[in-house]
């Protein structure tokens, strides 16, 4: 049943096509007669008749439009959109998406009509061969007769033919054992080269795409597990060289980063599975060799376009990732010779332009280039871990290149790279884990994160000057990339002072973070406007500033006096703690009015919760160092100083704060006051009354009675002193009004 089945859809389409193909010809008919009688004289003649008038008028307006809008081009300037680089694969793929299916599913029925003939022994190993080479054949002379009329169409049908020789060749090597290793390469050559002059003949840049993944690819095709790296190299170093000249002929990039990108993974596997010395020749021809494909434009016509810019950056920095793993693997000296060597290159071209006065693109290209392989050279020499190091630096660089160009390819290369940049100095950070006996300052863990912490200030600052980024314009991206940013320069310095005093005992280690981390935020928040923080960060800073004060004194102060009553702490370190109060009232007397702190609500009761804990806190604290004889005696005296004196101290604070909200006409923090009032009240009433002794309780009511009439007298001093100002105000108001 299935044979009839074939043959009658078999008919079925020849007759669909010829249907098809009938219509079609007529329709090419119709129209060539069709553009013959608009050919003629006379036609013409009766049409420029019919619509002359229409047209001058037409095109006397469009002058008129034309003029105004060149005028106003003229007077407005506007720089030129930025191509996207994407339409045009976008473009091309759906335009020929069924053509590449189409000729993909060909290559797949073919290749399982062959494994059906060979189930069924149908044939043999050799006449499998011929088949396979005979159809790849007729697949490209189909493509040759097409290439005419329908060029993309023929490309790929060509490509499809390449791709049915290099797979055929690749199983008669691999499978049948046909001919030896050496035919096999030599036939995937002439395979290549046939397939490159093709592509130079047809004028076709997508054929010679496919003919360059074919001679990438035809090592693997043939490989035999042996890494015989060198004659590998020397037949990717030929290929490149050919690549090369057609670029150079054709201008076809496409072709020169597919090179690229698969000779640099062949230069990476070769350099992680064997290291050796011989490698690095190979590795200076490959940088020669896309060093001059990426001059290409500027040596013919004195510019960089983007694209060109992005391969010297990659060209450079891949060569130095692979050229200095070698050295240091092989314990090779000096390891900068190769980024120094790099940088020379780049300062040639540097003073070619400086000679010239042209301070461009090109200039801030080759500046920036050879500055950052300089930085690596030193980076390098102090030791610094390569891969964090290098891609540091190359992050700093695309944004700089960003920054001067305003091309939204190195913007993109950026938020890619700078991932990356993460991810390697946390495994960097890692490193603190095993290491023993690191110098302060001086080792290769914190000289590395001190390059990606340079690196960032450096990229904050860039971002920060940017043409369209300022407070108004900031968008999510660049708001995360900053957060992040400050945390790694908090992280780097807090881990190096972390790991040299990880011999102390745990409340050192917590109060001293704790300690670093207030004054690593107060340093943001002074300069804030020079940092050119955006509010909704600064806003964030202040209330972590304010909740770290919170458990700063409840855990830090607490695990300090508890380690001095146990005779493990001096109380000078104590003192030290208290260094916290130079940030904090600096931010509450002279940041927090000048900022958008106080939009919301909460922040005034945050602030104040911040400011009450810190005060009782510390004031318990100094309690137990003046009284306390030993750790046993704290549970004693903090009971007490909890029905006694805390309640007084509430009942200042509650004052203060009153009388802050009357002076500065805020309602929260008056509000604030009363509450801290009735919450001590409601406290002495509940609870400590029950607590205290007779004379205790005498002291605590008279006390307390005393400061509760004082802060009531002197509320209502407030409130009529207000009223007259309010009054005199007015009567001012009314006094001029008369005079006008």
């Amino acid at each position: 049943m299935t044979y009839p089945l074939i043959v009658i859809l078999i008919v079925v389409f020849i007759i669909i096509f010829y249907n098809l193909n009938n219509r079609i010809q007529r329709l090419e008919r119709e129209i060539s007669e069709l553009n013959r009688k608009i050919q003629t004289p006379g036609f013409t003649q009766i049409k420029e008749e019919q619509h002359v008038q229409p047209v001058v008028s037409s095109i006397k307006e469009e002058q008129k439009i034309t003029a105004f809008e060149e005028s106003k081009v003229t007077e407005e300037a506007p720089v030129i959109p930025e191509k996207d680089w994407l339409t045009p694969i976008f473009d091309f793929l759906k335009q020929n998406a069924l053509t590449i299916i189409g000729i993909f599913t060909l290559v797949l029925g073919i290749g399982y009509f062959v494994k059906y003939a060979i189930d069924r022994n149908w044939i043999g190993e050799t006449a499998r061969v011929g088949i396979g080479l005979l159809v790849g054949g007729a697949i490209m002379l189909t493509g040759h007769f097409l290439r005419k009329n329908y060029t993309v169409f023929s490309s790929i049908i060509t490509g499809g033919g390449i791709a049915v020789l290099y797979f055929t060749t690749t199983i008669a090597f691999r499978e049948y054992q046909l001919f030896s290793q050496n035919i096999a390469f030599v036939i995937t050559c002439l395979i290549t080269l046939i397939s490159i002059a093709l592509s130079y003949y047809y004028k076709s840049e997508v054929l010679i795409i496919f003919s360059l993944f074919g001679g990438f690819l035809a090592p693997l095709m043939i490989s035999t597990g042996q890494s015989n790296y060198p004659f590998l190299f020397t037949y990717l170093t030929v290929l490149n060289i050919g690549m090369l000249i057609i670029v150079f002929l054709k201008n076809w990039k496409s072709v020169g980063w597919v090179a690229f990108l698969f000779t640099n993974i062949y230069l990476f596997y070769w350099t992680a599975e064997k290291t050796e010395l011989l490698s690095i020749y190979f590795y200076i021809i490959t940088y020669i060799i896309f060093y001059a494909f990426a001059l290409q434009n500027y040596i013919k016509k004195g510019i960089l376009p983007s694209y060109d810019i992005l391969m010297l950056v990659l060209t450079n920095f891949t060569s130095i990732i692979g050229l200095v793993y070698i050295f240091n693997t092989l314990q090779y000296e000096p390891v900068i010779v190769f980024p120094i060597g790099f940088a020379l290159v780049n300062l040639f071209l540097l003073f070619k332009e400086y000679s010239k006065k042209n301070f461009g693109v090109n200039y801030s290209v080759f500046a920036g280039i050879s500055i950052s392989l300089i930085t690596v050279a030193i980076a390098l020499q102090f030791k610094t871990h390569l891969i964090t190091s290098v891609w540091a630096i190359e992050a700093t660089l695309l944004l700089f290149i960003w920054k001067k160009t305003n091309l939204n390819i190195f913007k993109i290369c950026f938020y890619i790279l700078f991932p990356l940049v993460i991810i390697a100095q946390i495994m960097t950070w890692a490193k603190y884990v095993d290491a023993k006996n690191l110098a302060i300052i001086f080792n290769p863990v914190f000289l590395t994160s001190f390059v990606t912490v340079i690196t960032t200030f450096t990229n904050l600052i860039l971002l920060r000057k940017l043409p369209d980024t300022n407070k108004k314009n900031t968008d999510f991206f660049e708001n995360v990339f900053t957060i992040v940013s400050y945390g790694i320069i908090y992280v780097a310095l807090l881990l190096e002072i972390m790991y040299h005093i990880s011999d102390k005992t745990w409340i050192v280690i917590f109060s001293i973070a704790m300690l670093y981390s207030l004054y690593y935020i107060f340093c943001i928040l002074l300069f804030r406007r020079k940092l050119d923080i955006h509010s909704i960060l600064e806003t964030g800073l202040l209330y972590l500033f304010l909740l770290l004060i919170i458990f700063n004194t409840l855990i830090s102060g607490s695990g300090i006096i508890s380690n001095f009553l146990m005779g493990k702490l001096h109380l000078s370190f104590y003192g030290m703690h208290l260094l916290y109060w130079i940030p904090f009232i600096y931010i509450l007397v002279k940041i927090l009015p000048k900022s958008d702190f106080f939009t919301i609500v909460l922040s005034y009761w945050v602030v104040a919760l911040a400011f009450i804990t810190a005060v009782s806190a510390e004031l318990y604290h100094i309690y137990l160092i003046i009284n306390a004889n030993g750790i046993s005696e704290v549970a004693k005296l903090g009971k007490h100083f909890r029905i006694l004196y805390l309640p007084i101290i509430w009942a200042v604070l509650a004052s203060i704060l009153i009388y802050r909200g009357l002076k500065t006409n805020t309602t929260e923090y008056t509000k604030i006051g009363f509450v801290l009032i009735a919450f001590m009240i409601l406290k002495l009433y509940t609870y400590d009354v029950w607590e205290m002794d007779n004379v205790s309780r005498i002291v605590a009511f008279i006390i307390l009675g005393i400061i509760l009439l004082l802060s009531s007298f002197l509320f209502q001093r407030l409130k009529n002193i207000i009223k007259n100002m309010v009054e005199n105000k007015e009567e001012n108001n009314e006094t001029e009004n008369t005079k006008s």
